[in-house]
């Protein structure tokens, strides 16, 4: 055998080793594959937006009930029932805010961790006339919201424990965010004279608000919407409205505006404008997220107690 012909056996042998050796490197330079986001399921748009906040990247999450929706009249789908289903954490606000959940959860076959964003809040009672029970709208106190950072960051790093570092990161950034604008809303209220402190709303959603900030609310509906309230409890809200000197009277996002016209009209009083209660407005708009909807109706509040009636 010559020696050219030795040689170009050699060089074809070393052309059908090489892609193998390349196959090979590519396979050991592959990155270890990323742990994949937690999904979660929250019951309603506040709840998903601060979910986000404080899980970022490690979560992906989704809202049972979305912007501008009532959650007190929701009614679960097949569709929903799905997303439970393939949960790995369901996120409910609790105090009986979700009267629908259980059978949500039941019809889905979930057997996940649930956890209460709420868990920890002291809650306040519904108003004597307005329901009974529990008032589940604590999100209206910036304190309480804090409460449920907190809550939201321990149970996402129960789940995945190696982001327990990010998560308590993001959990403290929004946290001070929170309590600079609870600073802000105390400073904002604490110039308007206290005897100037009174608005009406459509529904009983912001008793904690006006626990915290010094603010006498009045509403013609409880703190769930189902109930439609009586001509006589309309026309008792108007002879207070007059003798309070009521400054303001609000729509809200999630409710029927004709009532707190009719109410206005009849008390003289001007319409304030709208407040976000139980929903964030869609995405790019004014109050789509929970931080904007506090500061929005700070803003709208304290603007119509400063100027009166």
């Amino acid at each position: 055998m010559t020696t050219m012909t030795l040689r170009r056996r050699s060089i074809l042998a070393l052309l059908t080793v090489l892609p193998s050796l390349g196959a090979v490197s590519r396979v050991q330079a592959q990155p270890t594959p990323a742990t994949p986001p937690l999904r979660v399921v929250a019951s309603f748009s506040i709840l998903a937006d601060m979910a986000r906040e404080v899980g970022g990247p490690d979560v992906e999450v989704q809202a049972l009930v979305g912007p501008n929706a009532d959650a007190h009249v929701f009614q679960p789908t097949p569709a929903d029932a799905r997303r439970v289903a393939g949960a790995d954490l369901v996120v409910v606000n609790g105090l009986g805010f979700e009267g629908w959940i259980d059978r949500l959860v039941k019809s889905a076959g979930y057997r996940g961790a649930m956890v209460v964003a709420s868990a920890g809040v002291t809650p306040r009672r519904g108003e004597a006339g307005h329901g009974h029970g529990e008032d589940p709208h604590a999100w209206q106190d910036l304190r309480n919201a804090m409460r449920y950072v907190a809550n939201l960051r321990d149970a996402f790093a129960r789940a995945r424990p190696a982001q327990a570092a990010d998560l308590e990161r993001r959990a403290q950034a929004y946290t001070d965010r929170l309590q600079t604008l609870d600073a802000e809303v105390r400073g904002r209220f604490d110039a308007i004279a206290k005897a100037r402190r009174r608005i009406l709303t459509s529904h009983d959603a912001f008793g904690y608000f006006g626990a915290a900030y010094g603010i006498e609310l009045l509403s013609p509906q409880g703190i769930n919407t189902e109930a439609e309230p009586s001509s006589a409890t309309v026309a008792r809200l108007i002879r207070q409205i007059r003798a309070r000197e009521v400054s303001a009277v609000f729509m809200e996002n999630i409710s029927n505006p004709r009532l707190v016209e009719q109410i206005a009209s009849e008390a003289g009083v001007k319409v304030g404008g709208h407040l976000y209660s139980d929903a964030l407005s869609p995405p790019g708009t004014e109050a789509d997220t929970y931080f904007k909807l506090f500061a929005f109706n700070a803003r709208a509040i304290a603007a119509a107690l400063a100027s009166g009636r």
